[in-house]
């Protein structure tokens, strides 16, 4: 309806319900407004108002129509919007029930870190980083809880079915990380760390998109989120780990 891409979240009913809502209120107070015009174009043209008219219209219906436009508005914000948006901001799944990624933007692409098998994200430090071999500066050396950790460029799995966590940051300057399929959209931030949450619904592939100007590669800032199967999801991470120990410290 009104055009929408297909939702695959678990949240996405909703946010879409409110949008078609507010369209059809606009559709409705579009129509309203244009007969109002038509009518005021018919009712003061020049042949009936041959000269100017210096106490206008005594009525109170204008005043009364705008109140109820004003209170429907605050209806959709106060009843709809704001709770919403308190859920989503506020009301995350546990970590321990949640598949938890790092999500770190930079001009112009995506990076994901996952914590690995134990859980726990490592140690990462400026000094460290490397474009070609540690883009997030990860500790493998001195931290364990880095040892298994796993580190992709714009390629997001999730599992089907389960809480995702997401912390986003940035290295450099404001991004935003949309995904338009789950009806998600944050803006990542140098120095914070911000958290959105979203369950996949559906198996596949979607765009990931930076929905701030960033810089003149702004464009080509994309990546992808894959929706597996737990099963396959357990599989592509076997397989990543598996290639993160043959690959040693060369792990980009």
């Amino acid at each position: 309806m009104l055009g929408l891409p297909e939702a695959a979240s678990a949240h996405a009913a909703e946010i879409d319900n409110l949008i078609i809502v507010i369209h059809y209120f606009m559709f409705v107070l579009a129509g309203i407004w244009g007969v109002f015009f038509l009518y005021c174009l018919f009712r003061f043209r020049a042949s009936r108002n041959p000269t100017a008219n210096y106490h206008g219209v005594t009525s109170n219906a204008g005043s009364y129509l705008e109140a109820g436009v004003v209170l429907f508005e605050a209806i959709l914000l106060i009843g709809f919007a704001f709770p919403m948006w308190n859920k989503w901001v506020k009301d995350f799944p546990p970590p321990d029930e949640a598949e938890q990624v790092r999500v770190v933007a930079e001009q112009f692409a995506w990076n994901f870190h996952y914590p690995g098998p134990d859980g726990k994200f490592g140690q990462t430090s400026p000094h460290l980083i490397d474009i070609e071999s540690n883009p997030l500066g990860l500790d493998r050396a001195n931290d364990p809880a880095a040892a298994d950790d796993i580190v992709t460029l714009n390629q997001l799995h999730l599992p089907l079915n389960k809480p995702a966590l997401l912390f986003l940051t940035s290295k450099d300057v404001i991004h935003s990380f949309k995904v338009v399929h789950m009806r998600v959209t944050q803006d990542a931030i140098p120095g914070i760390q911000i958290p959105i949450a979203f369950t996949p619904t559906k198996v596949g592939e979607y765009d990931i998109a930076c929905a701030q100007l960033c810089g003149i590669g702004h464009y080509r800032m994309k990546g992808y989120l894959t929706v597996d199967s737990p099963e396959d999801y357990e599989k592509w991470q076997s397989d990543q780990l598996a290639m993160l120990g043959d690959a040693g410290e060369e792990v980009w």
